[in-house]
């Protein structure tokens, strides 16, 4: 039997960094393996990693759940998932290969299945080579991760050694604020140290995301102006044209800001405002993010520094849709916002004084995710009146998704007798630039679990600083009435294009 040429390439090992590193000897169990996450990225991600020969040859997948499942039923249930979100092309070598190591274990998160669990996971410990060494994936909402860690401690699942290692993986929401984040953390911390688990984060999984500190300290022409002196604001934007769907029942009550806020946007501010770290080591790179997250706060008032709204019905491209209280099992009478914007300031001496504006929102003008940084004016500008009427502010625009790469703004001379100044811009597109295909996000996050590479993931801290730089917000917003509505279609409330406009800002139409 072939196996990809890459699972024996002695050329891929830590003695050249150029070259992506390969899991050790190592399994993977999922909780939750039948919900949409795992069918839709987790499955088609480990099949993407096998396919790229990044995995052991003797990788195991092991999922745990209700289903009266046999080892035949969960393949099959697996090769549908594949088939339907793999990234790379299906190739019946990798996938029979991969097959092999795919086993299902049928069980409660609270009963004698973990006893199941146990001896298999011992068996395949020695059928399959994986030395014991387990990352358990908890891809379950958080109210059952108390029984799942405690059941995993009862039957010495969780026990580490020096020859072994187990880990944690963990899904967003960290908590609903910060004390029922800080409850989570010590309920997870209470089985497995913190240097074993791993709380995934999607977005930062995303190639442009980790661009972000290539742009930064790779490079000498931004660095320099990358402080208070030349930065006016800064915008970072998660915008979705797309409305609750099926998810109503679950997002009633957490809102976008809960959502997204606290976890995604505050971390790419984290990553934006960072000083350098002395290297790319995980606990370097944690330990600045720490630093501007606890002197990162919200600006006061809150009622001109803080937007909120919910979708109507309006005009989606040339669709019409329903507004949000039409939505099939929302409440009509909810608060719950689908658009949320704050303003916020970090306390340091590079950024004093500099607004971080973050705008989150579903029904929005268009599916987009970035980072603007707008530069100062300058300031003496020996043009006459009318030659810069044209002309905006600079700026350096990362763009996250879908268009991946990085926008330059700055003023050219049109072309002509005349002196006429006008805003151009400058591209860079990871699609025009490289090759490579990016991997998905999924797919270097449960690699860097496998490997014990953790910088792409918030620690407990981080979890929780975030949630007390939101928290005033969301606990001002539950005495502040019902959001502003806004027509789908749209870029939100009228309240967020005041809540810059007090400031002599706009928000960007990307």
């Amino acid at each position: 039997m072939s196996v990809p040429s890459a699972w024996g390439n002695p050329l891929r090992n830590d003695e050249d960094k150029r070259l992506p590193r390969i899991a050790g000897p190592s399994g993977l169990v999922i909780f939750g393996v039948t919900g949409d996450l795992a069918r839709k990225k987790l499955l088609p991600a480990i099949y993407d990693l096998a396919n790229r020969g990044l995995l052991p040859a003797g990788f195991t997948l092991v999922g745990y759940g209700r289903r009266d499942w046999d080892k035949q039923a969960f393949c099959e249930y697996v090769l549908q998932a594949v088939k339907a979100g793999a990234r790379t092309d299906f190739r019946e070598h990798v996938w029979t290969h991969l097959a092999k190591g795919i086993e299902f274990v049928s069980g409660d998160f609270d009963d004698e299945g973990f006893d199941s669990l146990s001896s298999r996971l011992a068996e395949l410990d020695a059928e399959r080579g994986t030395g014991g060494n387990w990352a358990y994936y908890l891809s379950v909402p958080p109210e059952f991760f108390s029984n799942i860690c405690h059941q995993l401690e009862r039957v010495g699942m969780a026990n580490q050694s020096d020859n072994s290692w187990r880990r944690v993986i963990i899904e967003k929401p960290f908590g609903h604020d910060r004390e029922s984040a800080r409850e989570l953390n010590e309920i997870v911390n209470a089985v497995f140290p913190e240097k074993s688990v791993f709380r995934i984060d999607h977005y930062l999984g995303k190639e442009t995301v980790q661009n972000i500190l290539a742009l930064r300290f790779a490079n000498q022409i931004f660095e320099p102006m990358w402080n208070a002196h030349y930065i006016d604001h800064v915008q970072i934007t998660m915008a979705e044209d797309i409305g609750l769907g099926g998810r109503a029942g679950y997002y009633d009550g957490i809102g976008a800001a809960r959502d997204v806020i606290q976890n995604h946007l505050i971390q790419l501010l984290a990553l934006v405002a960072m000083e350098e770290p002395v290297s790319f080591q995980p606990e370097a790179l944690q330990a600045e993010k720490l630093k501007v997250l606890r002197a990162t706060h919200a600006v006061h008032p809150l009622n001109k520094t803080t937007a909120r709204g919910q979708y109507a019905a309006g005009w989606q491209g040339s669709e019409y849709v329903k507004g949000l209280r039409e939505e099939e099992g929302f409440d009509p009478n909810s608060s719950t916002e689908t658009y949320a914007a704050c303003t916020l300031e970090v306390n340091s001496r590079r950024w004093g004084g500099v607004p971080f504006y973050l705008r989150t929102g579903k029904r929005l003008g268009r599916r987009v995710t970035e980072i603007a940084l707008v530069f100062k004016e300058a300031p003496h500008q020996p043009f006459s009146d009318g030659q810069t009427g044209a002309l905006g502010q600079n700026a350096v625009v990362i763009r996250v998704q879908p268009d991946e790469g990085v926008t330059m703004r700055f003023g050219s001379k049109v072309p002509g007798s005349a002196m006429e100044v006008r805003d151009v811009n400058m591209d860079f597109a990871y699609t025009e630039a490289f090759t490579e295909e990016s991997p998905e996000a999924y797919e270097r996050l449960i690699l860097d679990a496998l490997l014990d590479e953790s910088s792409l993931f918030p620690t407990n801290e981080e979890v929780e600083q975030s949630w007390a730089i939101l928290d005033p917000i969301i606990k001002y917003w539950a005495s502040a009435g019902q959001p502003e509505e806004y027509p789908a279609g749209t870029w939100g409330p009228e309240s967020a294009d005041k809540m810059l406009r007090r400031r002599g800002h706009t928000w960007r139409r990307p």
